[in-house]
């Protein structure tokens, strides 16, 4: 029930129309029919104000907390002055007020609606959300969505032009193609498609805000990229192996760009920035704000970015880190956000020819570790609440079955928003608010009572695997693949790290779809290595550098298991960059091996087997 259901939300505030705002909430608080209220109050036409509310929330609410970016509602108005300068944190200067920001305020003196009311209750929340937008507007009698177009960007409260027109246009966007969708506490929400309606570019770049640095960007323009630069500096003379933050090469001419990898900062906006920034740390290629989708490049691409923790997926990798809190999910993951990395991934997909699938547009915690002691300490971010369904189906690639027929090679496409798995210690109470998750666990038997399987390389004592938001042991993610061995009942029984493991997937509401793929087996009746990375062999190295170990992980592909092929075209190679500027000779060379490695899906992250101990096999059918 809305806390404002009694009119007690109202104050005496001058110049406000507070009956009209009484209207606006009084009556029924389900989501649809309040949009509806609070359009017809504010003269906002009612997509456009559904439109804006799904770029800043989904239509969600969080009760009395705000987003992550400083946003309370599903208009996420703002409690507090946030600078948009995205160069503040670099320059060593404190956030600065903007005109369109501090929004609960304008929107309480709009409205009469208390401030408090405003950050903690939906309907009021909507109402006066709807206000501040109609306070944009010259016009408000026009019911042409066109029309709104400057104030739409206004409500962004971006800092430069090319941010506020991608905004609007991307509000424009849902206009057009309509949404539907059940919000994280449980309203039925709809915005009909309006096919004609387009953004009016021309009335958004009459704010005459500010146009980006672009100094050395990698981005369609539309989307309005600056570029932050990471430094490449020497700081520790005479110590040549004393630099930062990132490495110099020539990508795509001698190292392939196969991967497009998915962070999040742990953190917010200012303080990405000031790390990257800073010469002693690691350096990311891309990092993108959760508030309006603002990117910053720091990083060419051709050059090889620290991010990934892995040397060899670094080699190979382009990354990208979202401002956000992995534990926090839709506080942060922004349907603006969301939006915009899509459409920059599918941007580098295209360039760079990095396939559009889960193999290889992955999480980082989705990457291995180089040997077995550096397992463990892998990182597990975007984490559970990365609405990978939905951002897939914006890059262009949605996970979708590709086969009529029953198959034995299944992806996991469990959904989002009503798959709320249970996960713990988001919070320090140990609790995690429901939400959709991205998702499903695995047991070792057939049975919701039977314990999540184990994963030997984050639990060497053999413990099995727990619900904590953290652990990835027992997790079947959307897009992964995996190959059925035993059914029983509605319970799959799937290959994984080295065992059975048991996903629960009813015929009535299956979590996964039926697959194309090859998978591969062990050449001969013995156990098959599993590697984190697809290095060259000794004898590939000149005298100069010294070969890197080809460690195996402690898994193993076992006689009688077998597991989905991800790609068969890997480099085996090694890219030997030591020093600051070639201070070393031999340094920055690129190792190019004749050994041949497979990327296969073996368990939550991807692994690497050796060509010569498996065969490649049609899936489809029953093998073993």
């Amino acid at each position: 029930m809305s806390l404002v259901a009694s009119g007690a939300a109202l104050t005496a505030v001058p110049g406000a129309a507070a009956s009209d705002w009484s209207r606006c909430l009084d009556g029924t608080d389900d989501r649809q029919a309040v949009f509806a209220r609070a359009a017809e109050v504010s003269g906002v036409p009612q997509q456009v104000l559904l439109g804006v509310s799904f770029l800043q929330s989904r239509w969600d609410d969080h009760g009395a907390d705000p987003s992550t970016s400083g946003g309370y509602g599903p208009m996420h108005l703002t409690d507090f002055a946030v600078s948009r300068d995205p160069k503040a944190a670099t320059k060593g200067e404190t956030s600065s007020a903007t005109p369109d920001a501090g929004t609960v305020d304008r929107a309480a003196e709009l409205t009469g609606i208390r401030a408090e009311v405003l950050r903690t209750d939906e309907v009021a929340n909507i109402c006066g959300g709807a206000a501040l937008l109609a306070s944009y507007q010259p016009n408000t009698t026009a019911d042409n969505p066109r029309a709104w177009s400057r104030a739409v960007a206004k409500y962004s409260a971006a800092g430069d032009e090319a941010t506020a027109l991608r905004f609007t246009d991307q509000v424009f966007d849902v206009i057009r193609e309509g949404e539907t969708r059940t919000t994280n506490d449980g309203h039925e929400v709809t915005l009909q498609a309006t096919p004609q309606a387009t953004a009016d570019e021309q009335a958004v770049e009459s704010i005459g805000l500010l146009e980006p640095e672009n100094d050395v960007v990698d981005c369609p323009e539309s989307l309005g990229c600056e570029s932050i630069p990471a430094p490449y500096e020497w700081y520790g003379e005479p110590n040549p192996y004393a630099y930062g933050n990132h490495d110099l090469a020539d990508r795509p001419n001698d190292l392939d760009i196969d991967y497009i990898i998915i962070h999040n900062t742990e953190g917010v906006w200012d303080r990405a920035l000031e790390l990257v920034t800073r010469p002693t740390y690691l350096a990311w290629h891309y990092t993108l704000r959760s508030s309006d989708g603002h990117i910053a490049q720091h990083v060419n691409n051709k050059n090889v970015g620290w991010q990934a923790g892995n040397w060899y997926v670094n080699m190979h990798s382009i990354g990208l880190e979202h401002e956000g809190i992995a534990a926090q999910g839709a506080t942060w993951f922004t349907e603006s956000v969301y939006r915009t990395s899509a459409a920059l991934v599918a941007h580098l997909a295209e360039k760079y020819d990095v396939p559009l699938d889960r193999a290889h547009i992955i999480g980082h915690d989705q990457i291995p570790g180089v040997t077995p002691p550096y397992v463990r300490g892998m990182h597990w971010d975007p984490g559970p609440f990365w609405d990978w369904e939905h951002y897939m189906e914006l890059v262009g690639a949605p996970i979708t079955p590709d086969r009529r027929g029953r198959s034995d090679v299944v992806t996991v496409a469990p959904g989002f928003d009503d798959n709320q798995q249970l996960v713990t210690h988001c919070e320090d109470d140990g609790t995690c608010d429901p939400q959709g998750s991205n998702f499903v666990y695995l047991h070792t038997a057939p049975s919701k009572d039977a314990p999540l399987v184990k994963d030997i390389g984050l639990r060497p004592n053999g413990a099995h695997s727990t619900r904590h938001v953290s652990d990835i042991g027992a997790r079947a993610a959307a897009g992964h693949k995996f190959l059925v061995a035993k059914r029983s009942g509605d319970w799959l029984g799937v290959w994984y790290l080295g065992e059975i493991a048991w996903m629960h997937s009813p015929k009535a509401d299956p979590v996964v779809l039926p697959s194309q793929g090859s998978v591969v087996v062990p050449a001969a009746d013995d156990e098959v290595p599993v590697y984190g990375r697809a290095y060259p062999e000794a004898s590939a190295y000149p005298e100069e550098i010294t070969p890197q170990d080809v460690v195996p992980l402690q898994y193993s592909l076992k006689p009688g298991q077998a597991y989905v092929l991800a790609d068969d075209d890997l480099s085996t190679d090694y890219y030997y960059a030591k020093t600051f500027n070639d201070s070393i000779p031999g340094d920055h060379t690129v190792v190019v091996g004749e050994d041949e490695y497979y990327q296969i899906w073996f368990g939550h992250r991807i692994a690497y087997v050796r060509a010569a101990d498996v065969e490649i096999r049609n899936g489809i059918a029953k093998l073993l």
